[in-house]
């Protein structure tokens, strides 16, 4: 009995490393493990983002709103299951989910008020329960169709502890103040309904509840602050401590939530326009001087929240917190707006990425990172590649001049967006939130954190991102060793494509000795030479199949995967070798079953070797 109970434990330790019928890469994580919140926290070392040991780190995200515009919830929910899309999102590689909210639904939840709202902004709870049975009270939907959704703080945990199980992490944006789907064109942090006490009280009470929980690593005080001095509202950016001015708010912001969480990662955008002192403008001078149009303008427009040319004589100052700032613009291409750094004065030229330096990104956000003063994420980023919206193909020109060049300076970035209904840039998905835009994604995987052989790379210490990645502990203690952050560049094979070439490997039939394989593979004779020719002759270490001269769960786990087809289950010639321990010359559960019984210490070191 005890013998069965110890294998009982084995098994059951590698099925919980096993996701719909495909194991998950095994990094280590014991029951006590799972539950650390304090290890994932980021600062900023040198002009670089990086974990508690001092390892760079690579933040490549995506967008998805809904909690702004007053649906209490995810847009999409209203169609698709919300755990199932958050999984997607990170078995795609997206290592950080920025969230778009209102200080408005915040205080809600302080408060406990009612997902009905407080009577400003648009409020409607827009969840499908028949999709959704796990955001309902009952689990489900009841005779005659009654259900009851759960609170909406409720679901919004709910979102939180799956994206800690998926090893994806959270980074608020306080989209608007008021929950509107146009809030976001106000141009400050405050509004006619919520000040900015209500807006530096929002922000103190959601860091302090989460402050114990680092799958929230991040907050952006404010997105996109903008608006031009002849606007009458507009943000500046100076060291007065004027209410608009975006510098001085933000001090405070970052503030309120290191006073209850010190450990958080502050986004900072810019603001739109910033005067050129040198020619005699300041904060009154009109960006716009219609009296005076075919004259060069005295003030340096750009993109709603993309301007930190404030940055360079007026840096925002919080003591001995300053190793939390990260800086954030925004960037987007002509499709959203036909600014002039796109057009060439010789018709025949097109922009580059020198032109768009010289023109625009080198003296508004660029330096930061070119002079290595300060990280940058790029908050939001994106737009239509398709021929429909894009027929010149100008757009994604634009996006992949953006894109390599944050790839080649390691800009950490969120890209905009998962949603299908952004009207001027389009999603990942489309159909309902029901498929994904393939060509997109592929376009913006290339700039996603991977290793060389094109693993995703998560942020969390212990827990892969999805299920094709690895967690950052795998990545620096592992297989990995990583020392800075890297991408897969084009012309670098995958791992399945790495083995081809090194192993002969062929898919025999299905298997159902094991339920974790679907598949055997056999080992040829070759496939071990080709790694050890010109060395001496190897001595197995049976059982040893990711070779780190161990044998444990995480031997099983990779077999498993690898026999599963996982593209990820990187098996080495060796590892092949060492894992087929029963003797028939092909890999199948039967191995996996044999390696997990040796575990359960049920059989012996000879018991294990295969017959000979």
């Amino acid at each position: 009995m005890k013998r069965m109970k110890r294998l009982t434990a084995v098994l059951t330790a590698a099925a919980m490393l096993v996701m719909n019928g495909t194991a998950m890469p095994f990094s280590g994580v014991t029951a006590s493990a799972a539950g650390d919140t304090q290890d994932d926290w980021l600062h900023v070392e040198n002009g670089k983002v990086v974990d508690m040991n001092g390892k760079e780190v690579w933040m490549t995200g995506v967008n998805w709103f809904g909690y702004n515009c007053g649906r209490q919830v995810f847009d999409g929910v209203w169609s698709k299951n919300m755990h199932s899309m958050l999984n997607q999102i990170a078995d795609h590689g997206f290592n950080l989910l920025r969230v778009p909210m209102s200080t408005q639904i915040i205080l809600q939840w302080k408060n406990k008020g009612s997902d009905k709202g407080s009577g400003v902004g648009e409020v409607n709870m827009m969840v499908n329960p028949y999709e959704n049975p796990e955001l309902t009270e009952e689990g489900g939907v009841g005779g005659e169709g009654n259900y009851t959704l759960k609170y909406s703080f409720d679901i919004w945990n709910m979102a939180v502890d799956w994206c800690r199980e998926n090893g994806m992490k959270i980074m608020i944006d306080i989209h608007s103040a008021t929950s509107a789907s146009s809030g976001h064109q106000l141009p400050l942090w405050y509004d006619s309904n919520f000040s900015t006490d209500d807006w530096l009280e929002a922000l103190s009470w959601f860091c302090d509840y989460y402050k114990d929980n680092d799958t929230i690593i991040a907050i952006d005080l404010k997105n996109e602050p903008h608006g031009k001095p002849e606007e009458g509202k507009f943000a500046k950016w100076d060291d007065s401590k004027d209410d608009n001015n975006w510098k001085y708010a933000a001090e405070r912001g970052a503030m309120a939530c290191l006073k209850s969480n010190p450990n958080l990662l502050i986004m900072i955008e810019g603001i739109e326009c910033y005067p050129d002192f040198a020619n005699g403008a300041d904060w009154t001078t009109p960006a716009v001087d219609y009296a005076h149009y075919d004259e060069p303008s005295k003030v340096f427009g750009a993109w709603w929240g993309g301007n930190l040319r404030g940055v360079k004589d007026h840096p925002v100052d919080i003591g001995e917190y300053n190793k939390q700032i990260v800086y954030s613009p925004h960037d987007y291409g002509p499709l959203v707006w036909s600014q002039k750094w796109f057009y060439m004065d010789d018709d025949s030229k097109t922009f580059s990425r020198e032109t768009l330096l010289d023109d625009y990104w080198r003296d508004t956000w660029a330096y930061l990172v070119e002079d290595n003063m300060y990280p940058l994420l790029m908050g939001e980023w994106g737009g239509f590649i398709d021929k429909e919206h894009d027929p010149t193909g100008e757009n994604k020109h634009w996006m992949q001049e953006l894109r390599d060049y944050m790839i080649d300076k390691h800009i950490h970035h969120t890209f905009w967006c998962f949603n299908e209904n952004s009207g001027d840039t389009g999603g990942l998905v489309y159909d309902d939130f029901g498929k994904w835009d393939e060509e997109k994604y592929e376009f913006v995987k290339k700039a996603l954190w991977q290793d060389d052989n094109g693993v995703f790379i998560g942020l969390d210490h212990k827990i892969p991102i999805g299920k094709n990645g690895q967690s950052l502990g795998d990545y620096y203690g592992g297989v990995g060793n990583g020392t800075t952050p890297t991408v897969k560049s084009e012309t670098t094979t995958t791992s399945s494509e790495k083995t081809t070439e090194t192993t002969t490997v062929t898919t025999v039939s299905s298997v159902s000795s094991s339920e974790t394989t679907s598949s055997s593979v056999t080992v040829s004779s070759s496939s071990v030479s080709s790694e050890t020719s010109g060395s001496s002759p190897k001595t197995a270490r049976w059982g040893d199949a990711n070779c780190d001269q161990q044998i444990d769960v995480s031997d099983a786990v990779l077999l498993s995967r690898f026999v599963a087809e996982d593209a990820a289950a990187n098996l080495t010639a060796e590892g092949k070798s060492n894992a087929e321990v029963t003797g028939d010359g092909v890999l199948t559960g039967d191995d996996t079953l044999k390696i997990l019984q040796y575990i359960a210490k049920l059989i012996t070191d000879e018991e294990l070797a295969p017959a000979k």
